[in-house]
């Protein structure tokens, strides 16, 4: 059979959708070292407490293993780059730094409509299947994406784009049809290491592997215990996600401010006080935070973190916002608490 290709329609659609050109890669070149790659993670438990990885490991290996009579996949992204240096707040140690893709708007919801409607235009067109993928199933998006041509992933594993730098949330349309698939892309990190030099934590045993378990994307987000000290005191004031190793590749240069005005961030996350955070009881977090990704992990949870960056400022005069806390009923916040007053109370001469 002849591979086929997306409509002129199509192609204007996904522009006018906010999406990038599609990629295409075709599954039939899925290569075995991503499953290999992946068993690796799981065995040297570096995906922590993310149970579900494992749990889903087996449809992780290959897109068909989600739907085995997909033949190809349309991968597009929208971009989010940001309008300031993701950077330039860390050393506002009583402001907290919250990662740019969660500053306004969950894309999951702003991506996941019109995918949809693009999927529509492909069933219609090539009278094919489909099945829309926006980061809530067991896919490997950025392997698809690096397949597709539209980046590589880079040694913090994450995706690069020569056109759009770091800032690419992904989506993926599977569809039966078999499609003329896209010009690849080779990895242009070259000897560069600064994603892997910058990362607080060390998250990066080597180039192109994580570990999770000290990522502080995933231990503000994922993990909802007590941080082990020596962890904590190296997140500094990041509160929710990280964009550190993101924000440092050079490929930036060629970055674009998001054009979607759901993803553009909201100016009071830019740079918060972090003692109004700590203060919003649930209803007033559930308020400020509706629509956001950052509604997920709960108020508890991110009252923790936010104790975390308090206990890091070296500001005395704010101890006095983490003291309420000290004999909270949660006993994960009290701990919290406990630790960043003792941080910020002077020692007796």
């Amino acid at each position: 059979m002849t591979a086929g290709r997306l409509s002129r329609r199509i192609e204007e659609r996904c522009q006018k959708l906010g999406f990038t050109r599609p990629f295409i890669a075709d599954l039939s070149q899925w290569p075995d070292t991503i499953g290999q790659r992946l068993n690796a993670f799981i065995k040297q438990n570096y995906h922590g407490q993310m149970d579900w990885m494992e749990e889903t490991l087996e449809r992780r290996q290959h897109p068909r293993q989600m739907w085995p009579d997909a033949r190809s996949a349309i991968v597009l992204g929208m971009n989010y780059g940001p309008d300031t240096d993701p950077l330039s707040n860390l050393g506002n140690t009583d402001k907290a730094t919250i990662s740019v893709y969660a500053r306004n708007r969950d894309y999951h919801d702003i991506m996941k409509g019109r995918l949809k409607e693009l999927a529509g235009l492909v069933a219609r067109d090539l009278s094919a299947d489909v099945k829309v993928f926006v980061d809530t199933a067991p896919l490997m998006e950025k392997p698809l994406a690096q397949l597709s041509g539209m980046g590589w992933q880079g040694k913090h594993t994450n995706l690069v784009s020569r056109e759009f730098g770091s800032w690419l949330f992904l989506g993926t349309i599977l569809t039966t049809a078999e499609l003329a698939p896209s010009a690849t892309e080779t990895d242009h990190c070259g000897s560069c290491r600064a994603c892997l030099d910058i990362c607080p934590t060390d998250a990066f045993p080597a180039p192109y592997k994580l570990d999770a378990r000290k990522c502080i994307s995933y231990l503000t987000i994922e993990f909802d215990g007590v941080v082990e000290e020596e962890l904590r005191e190296k997140m500094g004031n990041h509160i929710y996600g990280c964009d550190d190793c993101l924000a440092v590749c050079p490929w930036n240069k060629y970055a674009q401010t998001a054009s979607e005005a759901k993803l553009q961030a909201r100016e009071e996350l830019n740079a918060p006080d972090l003692v109004e955070l700590v203060r919003l009881n649930d209803a007033e977090f559930r308020q400020k935070f509706s629509g956001s990704p950052i509604k997920r992990i709960g108020r508890n949870q991110f009252i923790r973190n936010v104790l975390y960056a308090i206990g890091n400022s070296q500001k005395a005069e704010l101890r006095e916002a983490a003291l309420p806390f000290v004999n909270d009923d949660d006993p994960v916040l009290s701990e919290a608490a406990r630790w960043a007053v003792g941080r910020l109370t002077p020692l007796r001469e």
